[in-house]
């Protein structure tokens, strides 16, 4: 029997010790990478629960499998069960390009409200880099998932929308524009960014991180990127009061060393945050910034570490959470048993610690790295790393399994 999480009244998450988790498997690669991926994530809350806790997975389609059996590439009934149950987690899932149909990861955090996408990038030896210490990169990018370019307002060129609102921008506003112009907005709010912003200050004084990074781009865009600046810092002061302090409050009271139980609130311009992470990245610690920042940081940052198939993500909301591998569907290596399952198997590792159960995604983590630095590694890895040796997605993921029962 289904036992859904709830969530109280004042926002606390009420998780059952046989949770029903919505499942999708993904497209190409999903098939190999999710059985895999939920084989270790079952065995470590069960080497470190035992019986006392469980996971009832719930499969729902979603994507080109979807598509071809029930016409839907995003059935309503699937959006349906993950709101009862509260959490998923997915693999890759394939949308279409240029054929009018909107990314299904963008649906899924639109049509669920999840609008902070959390993405933890670390580095685990010896995973190939391109950077000389890659081992200083420990952050957390939170991106704001609703709104910016991504909110889907948008016109192609010549259309008679399209040639509506270019007549309102030139007869009314005074906008020089050329006729041919396809055009978007770019909406950012205040209420959303504060939400995004509050979230992850909650993350830094839970996780004993230092600081808390605004990214923006409010030097050209004053009034939407601007706005996130802004907006962003009303949050964190307005929510946490004194346990946050300024940059100038840092030096001038504290000689630039952080006190325990604060988080300094600071803000940094886009471009200059790309050279900061590659130059001095140990100086960064939580990021958050809007979605297009977000999307192009997270993925410069997964390369410093070896790439998107190391990087876990999530996208979270006040009533639901999907946890996702944030690489693409790799069809031409789908059903060969090839993948590298890490990116997954990480993320069932948040979301483990979603739940509460940080002991198991603790053991997560420590499995994939032990098998990481035994050198049996998938074949994107091994190509890479000297000495080591090739092993199929689900060979790898029996190392992960034995690696949870090493207590050294």
């Amino acid at each position: 029997m289904q036992q859904p999480i709830s969530i109280t009244s004042n926002g606390t998450w009420q998780v059952p010790d046989y949770p029903s988790v919505a499942c999708i498997k993904g497209d190409g690669i999903g098939s190999d990478i999710w059985p895999n991926a939920r084989i270790v994530l079952d065995a470590a809350v069960n080497a470190v629960f035992g019986e006392e806790k469980k996971i009832d997975w719930v499969p729902v389609p979603a994507g080109a499998a979807s598509f071809k059996e029930t016409g839907h590439w995003l059935p309503d009934q699937t959006l349906e069960t993950i709101r009862n149950l509260k959490v998923a987690i997915k693999g890759p899932l394939a949308t279409p390009v240029g054929k009018g149909i909107r990314s299904l990861n963008v649906r899924l955090r639109k049509e669920l409200d999840l609008y902070a996408c959390i993405r933890p990038v670390k580095y685990y030896p010896p995973v190939p880099s391109p950077v000389k210490h890659p081992e200083k990169v420990d952050m957390v990018v939170f991106r704001e998932n609703t709104e910016d370019v991504y909110a889907g307002m948008e016109w192609e060129a010549g259309t008679p929308e399209c040639r509506q609102l270019m007549h309102m921008l030139k007869t009314r506003l005074n906008c020089n524009l050329p006729e041919s112009s396809a055009l978007g907005l770019k909406p950012m709010s205040p209420e959303n960014t504060r939400r995004l912003v509050k979230k992850a200050c909650e993350y830094a004084l839970e996780n004993n991180r230092k600081s808390v990074t605004l990214m923006h781009k409010g030097n050209i865009m004053k009034f939407t990127e601007g706005g996130f600046r802004k907006w962003g810092y009303e949050a964190a002061f307005d929510c946490f009061g004194d346990r946050m302090i300024t940059e100038d409050v840092l030096y001038a009271r504290y000689e630039g060393v952080v006190p325990d139980g604060h988080v300094v609130v600071r803000d940094r311009i886009a471009d200059m945050v790309f050279a900061d992470v590659l130059l001095k990245p140990d100086q960064y610690d939580i990021i958050a910034c809007p979605n297009l920042n977000g999307d192009y940081i997270s993925d410069a940052l997964a390369a410093q570490v070896g790439g998107l198939g190391m990087a876990p993500g999530a996208n979270i909301g006040d009533a639901c959470a999907v946890f996702e591998a944030t690489h693409g569907t790799a069809p031409d290596i789908a059903g060969k048993d090839a993948a590298n399952p890490c990116s997954l198997m990480l993320s069932g590792a948040m979301m483990l610690d979603h739940l509460g159960w940080h002991a198991a995604g603790d053991a997560v983590r420590r499995a994939v790295g032990r098998a990481l630095a035994g050198g049996q590694v998938t074949s994107d890895l091994a190509d890479q790393i000297p000495g080591a040796k090739a092993v199929s997605c689900s060979g790898f993921s029996r190392i992960v399994m034995e690696n949870l029962f090493v207590t050294a």
